[in-house]
């Protein structure tokens, strides 16, 4: 590999490794729970997109099969919006948190998520829903690209992997929240107003409340490094550290310049191409495996012979697996190889979701589901840790946000194939889509993927 500016190379370094220095106790996972909790509400919004369309069918906004917005589906469509949206965020704004710093970003977008979100509940047709879940869907992309960037740079290397795991853990919790809010408000109109509206309701208000919890979130010391406010830097380290915040008295030293903002182009140089490839291929197909099963859960168990009502309780009994899944991944997140976790969760996917095809029992169906959930959970929280320790800080959220776009056109493709394949060849045709996908992920990041667990992210970027 070509060598590559190290960002401790400079001549104030230390930040990074008095951030792999911390101990692990409760101020690093006090910072890791308050990012995620902003996150919960995004995965909230982001997971609703299965749970609540059968009510929108129910309430006659969207119609079933191809009868839908310009002849698709209307699922199909919703569904397309919200990753359209994640594609814009990702792609047009990450770099904004490379620019102006991750803490503002993670305010911006909260907001942007809520307002679009209430707009979204007041709707009147199947136009006005899918055109505020695309603009929805731009605050969500950036605001999940920035908590990535934040987590990898807060956590020391050797707990990088159970962070992502209690980050992912605390994230879905809003998938089986949302689950049972839909299974249980969908078929009623509280208060005259109809259940599908109270359910984006609810995901709006949240994410005003947890932007109050949130404002007291430091800025990323590493990020400050690279922009020459090390005082700051210093002070936010001195607090994680449990030292006084005031440095002893000491001769005055000048402020280093700030290092250049790094360019997306750097992730096509030769010291990065290779990774850049190898995770645009392996976006563009673990996103049909994990969106494939998660946006159509309801709909997949509904072709296997049970009503509408039956899918969303079954439904909501396996989301309760989401939260838990990446809690079982922290006993070992940081014991085996992030792409060695990530193959393992790819073929077991792939296993699983052919033998779910094949079965109609409840239990069945609800037992495979949960095993679909857990190697689904494993794979996703691993493969956050993995892209975003791939990456230096200078241009972190920038290359993480061009890769993880990759996903979002795949899952708007994936949709519509989906659907047509629902349709066409059931549950069976949809579990072979995605167990083809699952084969080249494992081949992409098993030929192309390197080795990080442990590492300082300072020394995976040279």
């Amino acid at each position: 590999m070509s060598a590559v500016h190290s960002e401790d190379a400079t001549p104030y370094g230390g930040i990074g490794a008095r951030l792999d220095a911390l101990p692990a106790d409760w101020r690093v996972w006090r910072l890791i729970v308050l990012v995620s909790l902003g996150g919960c509400f995004e995965f909230y919004d982001l997971m609703m997109t299965a749970y609540i369309s059968p009510g929108l069918v129910h309430a006659g906004l969207f119609r079933e099969g191809a009868a839908g917005l310009f002849g698709q589906s209307d699922q199909a469509m919703f569904a397309a919006a919200t990753f359209m949206g994640l594609f814009i965020g990702t792609v047009a704004f990450s770099r904004v948190a490379d620019r102006f710093g991750r803490r503002a970003i993670f305010t911006a977008s909260l907001i942007w998520y809520a307002v679009a979100t209430l707009a979204m509940s007041a709707s009147q047709s199947d136009a006005q829903i899918i055109l505020w879940r695309l603009i929805s869907g731009v605050g969500i992309g950036v605001e999940l690209v920035t908590i990535d960037a934040y987590v990898s740079e807060i956590a020391p290397a050797r707990l990088r992997g159970r962070a992502f795991a209690l980050n992912q853990s605390i994230q879905f919790v809003a998938v089986p929240v949302v689950a049972f809010a839909c299974w249980r408000l969908l078929p009623l109109s509280p208060l005259g107003v109809a259940g599908w509206r109270w359910v984006m309701l609810l995901g709006a208000s949240g994410a005003v409340l947890v932007w109050f919890i949130r404002a007291g979130l430091p800025e990323s010391p590493r990020w400050l490094e690279r922009n020459g406010r090390l005082a700051e830097a210093d002070l936010i380290l001195r607090r994680l550290e449990g030292r006084s915040a005031s440095p002893p008295m000491a001769e005055p030293t000048p402020t280093p310049a700030p290092h250049p903002v790094g360019r997306l182009a750097e992730a096509f140089s030769p010291a990065y191409r290779r990774r850049t490839v190898m995770l645009v291929l392996f976006n563009i197909f673990q996103a049909i495996g994990f969106y494939g099963f998660g946006n159509w859960a309801p709909s997949l168990i509904a072709a296997r012979g049970h009503s509408v009502t039956h899918s969303l309780g079954y439904s909501f009994a396996i989301a309760v697996a989401y939260p838990v899944g990446p809690l079982i991944c922290s006993f070992f997140a940081d014991r085996f190889e992030r792409k060695t976790q990530i193959i393992a969760a790819a073929l077991t996917t792939a296993v699983l979701g052919l033998t779910f095809a094949s079965q109609s029992a409840p239990l069945a169906l609800i037992a495979l589901g949960i095993g679909v959930t857990f190697s689904n959970n494993l794979m996703s929280y691993a493969y956050h840790a993995y892209q975003a320790e791939l990456y230096p800080t200078r241009f972190r959220a920038s290359a993480v946000g061009f890769v993880y776009a990759w996903s979002r056109l795949s899952t708007v493709a994936s949709s519509f194939i989906i659907a047509g394949l629902l349709k066409g060849f059931g549950a069976p045709g949809v579990f072979t889509f995605i167990a083809l996908a699952m084969g080249v992920v494992v081949a992409s990041v098993g030929l192309l993927g390197p080795k990080t667990s442990k590492l300082g992210l300072e020394n995976l970027s040279t």
